[in-house]
């Protein structure tokens, strides 16, 4: 179960049926996970295989991958 019983907006999310955005509510009943727009009426079991991969950032890297990543750069001097 992904989603509470109380039903949330998905923001940035467009309805695959009336293509209006903002209008989809997600939500569960009985541990399964639906999708349902406020506009047009569609509803849609929602089945998600596993859970999505986080990006790599330097927000969950570790302090030696990110020093690993730091070079020096040189600064030539144009006139020989």
């Amino acid at each position: 179960m992904v989603f509470s019983t109380k039903k949330r907006f998905i923001a940035g999310v467009i309805c695959p049926k009336c293509s209006e955005m903002d209008k989809l509510l997600a939500y569960s009943e009985d541990s399964i996970d639906f999708r349902e727009c406020v506009s047009c009426g569609f509803k849609d079991e929602m089945r998600l295989a596993s859970s999505p991969k986080e990006i790599q950032t330097r927000v969950n890297m570790s302090r030696d991958e990110i020093l690993k990543e730091i070079s020096p750069v040189r600064i030539l001097d144009p006139k020989p």
